[in-house]
């Protein structure tokens, strides 16, 4: 490591290694983290346990994520962000493959909560070493390859452990998820270029960091930002979560691996999230943030009508808001702290998993009470709450202003 070291330029063996690196890192992180979203009906008849607990699969390790970013970001500043995400990847995988050995529900969710806390080396990290190691002109393209590799490795778990699961059951399905992540860490382990940039500083204490947040906390914005992130995803996961048990129900019916095909809708965030930065430009972030949520409203509602095509219609919808929302309010959360960048990050991912694992886990409880319409009024009051907390943003920065932002 020198002083002098700028970021590997784009072009380079060195940088095309990088990004294929924490691509294949992406993939196993997410692939693990939300693979028993796509057997929670199977889940849930195995174990004899109700929709809401056998959703405790996910918003379990979800929550141990969130409660590891700020302890990661630390580990991380003290030994090195690639040491840290070796670290965390290993651990995790190891952990994903014993999960299905699970014998019971509490067993299952304490070992996936273990590994969540595990995962939250690479959120916490992955952005931080991207940038110490990537030119920084190229910064952009880099973190954008980074974000690719989660949507892949979300998109993979819940894709690969359905099928699997139909044809064995929901412990082959995980395993098998887990095969994929293990292979996808092995891979990263072998392509990641030592690091360069990593200088080691002044690792501050817990009480500065205290006093960075409660900071933060007096920005009516940066606090509207991270209840945007919180409220979005939870609307997301608790559709996800137990849109399997409603189209096993009649008139739908579906099989298992069938209705998991409905998780390709996460592609519309793809590119949803791509136009949202361009979007911008032209309406602001507070037109972006005002549109997104009510696309998850509206998106929401469409999943009530009795007809596969219309659901698969407001999926998409609601699917592409979260996304445009959540690439406005995470790069929003950047440019508007003055203090504690790393920190208003950190709590934004923080906010936005506690979120999801809160809302994951209340759809559930509705879901048994209310069946789906009582999952769609959770939904829909996420995203009303997630229109107010937009308002509440524009007000502060107005249209005219959020461009240069």
């Amino acid at each position: 490591m020198t002083g002098t070291f700028g970021g590997h330029p784009r072009g380079s063996r060195e940088y095309r290694r990088l990004l294929a690196a924490l691509f294949i890192a992406g993939v196993a992180t997410f692939t693990q983290l939300w693979s028993a979203q796509g057997v929670l009906p199977q889940i849930a008849r195995d174990l004899e346990v109700g929709p809401a607990t056998a959703a405790l699969t996910v918003s379990g390790t979800t929550a141990g994520l969130a409660a590891a970013v700020l302890p990661w970001s630390w580990v991380a500043d003290r030994i090195g962000r690639l040491a840290a995400m070796r670290i965390a990847l290993v651990g995790a995988s190891a952990l994903g493959l014993l999960a299905p050995l699970a014998p019971s529900i509490e067993l299952l969710v304490g070992v996936r909560m273990v590994e969540g806390v595990a995962l939250g080396g690479l959120p916490a990290v992955a952005l931080t070493y991207l940038s110490e190691e990537v030119d920084r002109r190229h910064a952009g393209v880099a973190a954008a390859t980074y974000v690719a590799g989660t949507s892949v490795g979300g998109l993979t778990g819940r894709l690969v452990a359905a099928p699997v699961a139909e044809l064995s059951d929901w412990r082959g399905g995980l395993a098998v998820a887990a095969a994929v992540a293990a292979v996808a860490a092995v891979v990263f382990l072998l392509l990641a270029p030592r690091a360069r940039g990593f200088q080691p500083g002044t690792v501050r204490g817990a009480r500065h960091i205290v006093s960075v947040v409660r900071t933060l906390s007096r920005d009516r914005v940066v606090v509207a930002l991270w209840l945007q992130g919180a409220l979005l995803m939870g609307a997301l996961v608790t559709m996800y979560n137990y849109l399997g048990f409603h189209l096993e129900e009649a008139p739908f019916g579906l099989p298992p691996a069938v209705a998991s095909l409905l998780f390709t809708a996460y592609l519309a965030g793809t590119l949803s999230s791509r136009m949202a930065g361009a979007l911008v430009d032209r309406v602001g972030r507070r037109g972006v943030l005002l549109a997104s949520g009510a696309l998850v409203l509206v998106g929401a509602v469409l999943t009530l009508v009795p007809v596969l095509a219309v659901v698969i219609v407001g999926l998409v919808a609601l699917t592409a808001g979260f996304f445009a929302g959540h690439a406005v309010a995470s790069g929003w959360i950047g440019a508007r702290a003055s203090v504690g960048r790393a920190q208003a990050t950190s709590i934004y991912t923080l906010s936005y998993y506690a979120g999801s694992s809160a809302a994951g886990w209340l759809g559930g409880v509705l879901f048994v009470v209310g069946d789906w319409p009582a999952v769609v009024a959770l939904v829909v009051v996420l995203a009303i709450a997630a229109l107010l907390v937009a308002g509440v943003a524009a007000r502060e920065h107005p249209a005219s202003s959020d461009a240069a932002q």
